[in-house]
């Protein structure tokens, strides 16, 4: 039975007992986000791929995309002080498209998190077991047993409350910043690159601007995870709206000073050919000879533990969203359980360090290598969070111009700003769709494959979603977090 206080109906899966709840504050929940973008992998890893396909362009086109996703944040924010469910883009796809449309966007963003996360434990292992050997002058275990050690840990911090990873999260992103800083610093400061410190902004003929814009944008995945720790957050109303903020311009703030770093120190004549020849050791190479050896060392042990702080952030975000789903009915009732004293979602987060785990032991036994997982896993999950973003943006736009009628509001916010991220994130989703194959680091035949099944997954959300109108039309009314009279 659902009861009602002060005539707004909640459903079962909205009471006290079966709510996540947390204290997060404006700084905790920006170092959540940012932990996704995993700051030190991404100015040591993916920076030097971008690099090579953008150059001495690169710190313009991150300032491009900070700019095209702040306009993407102003309807964004402006969604959230209505939607107040605390399902994430799930909520605003179905508020703004319907209860068939959000159960698609919401596997799409479950499937889509899941195979983002695991990139982590082969990146972590590979780069883990090189320190141990090569560094420490330890022993050569293999890398399956460092990739499950890494799912445990984050699985133990995801099932606690969210305040726990929280703090982990931000003294990890502190010191791994910190180390960004510095390097940004020396390379600014070191006295021969003085004709390279300029960088100019991309053209649209530029070659591999498409595949850096892809890049970039994957950079600031993560940050519509705002929302979705709607409940875990104190005055979300003031809280949400600041982090979001904060976390565009910092991920696109922090990046651009990076890559323009990398141009002051290869000099902007030459960065591109230098991420060329030595994409892999560009960071580290670049950081022995500004700071040298030992800050290099340190680096790396901070780019295992930025590695272990993203993937958290990530089965968080996985989990909230699987909590979501079965919370309205749509997955298992036991994933929609709240720890009785953490007030965390401890099913779901165990059962995708559960769904890691298998894979990894999976992949082992078949004799996939590492070094092939990690790209797949990130690229396919990168598409369908894209994907996402821009069905989410299409969602925004309509809910606003249905409201127009009776609720008259800022035509900046609810329709103009709006219309600039569909088209935005409509070019940024057809760039993913032309390049699929250089995002995965896969074939034709594995291309075919995962874009098939991350389409398949949209329609065949819209199919559960009238099945269950059919079927079960108690579980159907509530999709999307919806509070409902029952």
């Amino acid at each position: 039975m659902s009861s009602s206080i002060k005539g707004k109906p909640i459903t079962p899966t909205q009471t006290q007992e079966n709510k996540l709840s947390g204290n997060m504050g404006v700084g905790e929940l920006v170092m959540n986000v940012l932990a996704f973008s995993s700051p030190l992998t991404t100015v040591a890893g993916t920076l030097p791929v971008m690099l090579l396909f953008s150059g001495h362009t690169a710190p313009g086109i991150y300032l491009l995309v900070t700019l095209m996703l702040l306009i993407f944040s102003v309807g964004f924010v402006k969604m959230s002080r209505s939607v107040e469910a605390p399902g994430g883009f799930y909520s605003f796809v179905t508020a703004g498209l319907g209860k068939p449309a959000g159960l698609g966007g919401a596997l799409l963003a479950l499937v889509g998190y899941i195979f983002i996360g695991f990139f982590a434990p082969s990146l972590f292992a590979l780069t883990l077991q090189s320190f141990v050997v090569n560094t420490m002058g330890g022993p050569e275990i293999p890398w399956y047993w460092y990739g499950l050690g890494i799912i445990v840990i984050t699985t133990m911090l995801a099932y606690n409350r969210i305040d726990l990873s929280a703090k982990v999260l931000t003294v990890v992103m502190l010191l791994e910043s910190t180390v960004v800083i510095i390097f940004d610093v020396a390379a600014f400061a070191s006295g021969d690159v003085s004709q390279g410190v300029g960088f100019s902004m991309p053209w649209i003929t530029d070659a591999g601007l498409g595949l850096a814009l892809l890049f970039a944008v994957g950079n600031f995945f993560g940050f519509e995870a705002t929302v979705i720790y709607r409940d875990e957050v104190k005055n979300p109303d003031r809280t949400i709206p600041r982090a979001t903020y904060l976390a565009v311009v910092g991920i696109g703030l922090f990046y651009a000073a990076a890559a323009w770093a990398y141009t002051a120190f290869l000099g902007a004549d030459h960065v591109q050919e230098e991420a060329k020849a030595n994409t892999v050791n560009l960071f580290n190479d670049g950081a022995t000879v500004l700071v040298g050896k030992i800050f290099a060392d340190v680096g790396i042990v901070l780019l295992i533990t930025s590695i272990l702080a993203s993937m958290l952030s990530i089965q968080n975000i996985a989990a909230r969203y699987s909590f979501s789903l079965a919370a309205d009915g749509a997955l298992p009732k036991a994933l929609g359980r709240v720890h009785p004293r953490h007030k965390s979602p401890y099913v779901s987060a165990v059962g995708v360090g559960l769904l890691w785990a298998v894979a990894t032991v999976v992949f082992t036994v078949v004799g996939v290598a590492p070094e092939a997982l990690y790209p797949i896993a990130s690229g396919s999950g990168t598409f369908s969070v894209l994907l996402l973003m821009f069905i989410t943006s299409f969602a925004v736009l309509v809910y606003f111009v249905r409201r127009r009628s009776f609720a008259p509001e800022s035509v900046w916010k609810t329709i103009v700003a709006p219309i600039v991220s569909v088209i935005f994130l409509g070019l940024i989703t057809y760039l993913a769709i032309a390049n699929y194959p250089e995002l995965i680091g896969g074939s034709a035949l594995m291309t075919a494959i995962f874009m098939t099944f991350t389409f398949a997954l949209f329609v065949g959300g819209i199919i559960y979603a009238y099945v269950l109108r059919s079927k079960r039309p108690d579980v159907y009314a509530r999709l999307g977090r919806q509070k409902i009279d029952q």
